[in-house]
């Protein structure tokens, strides 16, 4: 499903904001864990436009200066 939209998002960018003189946009993925992970990878096997996958992971504490900045 996010590899579908995320293909979708960046053709649209691609076709209709990028500038002659830019390079392809590139996607990001961020997944919760590493089996999540795995099935975002074998549903991006075969798309052409460049999307990364990134493991991610919440703590409980923020940096102050983030944490004020937050709504």
């Amino acid at each position: 499903e996010y590899a579908g939209k995320m293909n979708f998002y960046l053709s649209a960018v691609d076709d209709i904001l990028k500038h002659s003189n830019d390079n392809p946009s590139i996607g990001i993925i961020l997944c919760k864990d590493k089996g999540e992970q795995i099935k975002a990878e074998y549903a991006l096997r075969d798309i052409s436009k460049p999307i990364g996958l990134a493991e991610y992971r919440l703590t409980d504490s923020l940096p102050e200066d983030i944490k004020t900045s937050l709504p």
